[in-house]
């Protein structure tokens, strides 16, 4: 097995607290809310929302796949660091076995956010994965989160 990492870094207009409570501790509200083509719903199967809980997404018509679970790594609400990993799903492979999440939110000097972020794909045997290989998936969240981020702009007092 191997474990092959990946990082990237933008910024938001949205200071951490509301970010980290739209984009993690209300996804799963929100997001079927502002975009039902991408996720159709969001439940929690097993936990209580905290670490070790696990939560079905269920994508919408347009996707290329029908559900993930995910299991809750860590969350530290006072340092807005998120972390999970997908443990199933036709999003998985027999290439990958996992990935792995961790999202961190800083406040920057603008008074916006710097959204911090590292993939950590977990292969089976001696595959190897590429940047062009995520590169679709990574189009596809950054498309989420300029949703939100654009949904939070547009409503100011959502989520304070």
């Amino acid at each position: 097995m191997g474990v092959f990492t990946y990082t990237d870094e933008s910024t938001s207009v949205i200071p951490p607290p509301r970010l980290f409570k739209a984009l993690v501790l209300e996804a799963d509200t929100l997001i079927p809310k502002i975009a039902p083509q991408s996720v159709k719903s969001a439940e929690i199967v097993e936990g209580d929302g905290g670490v070790g809980t696990i939560k079905k997404i269920s994508f919408g018509e347009g996707s290329h796949y029908s559900y993930v679970k995910h299991r809750i790594d860590g969350l530290d609400k006072d340092n807005f660091v998120y972390s999970y990993s997908l443990v199933e799903g036709d999003a998985l492979s027999d290439k990958v076995e996992k990935i792995s999440y961790e999202i961190k939110l800083v406040a920057s000097a603008d008074g916006g956010s710097i959204i911090k972020s590292s993939s950590n794909y977990h292969t089976t045997g001696d595959v190897e994965i590429k940047e062009e290989d995520v590169k679709a998936g990574k189009e596809k969240a950054t498309g989420l989160f300029k949703l939100i981020e654009n949904y939070l702009v547009a409503n100011p007092d959502a989520y304070n």
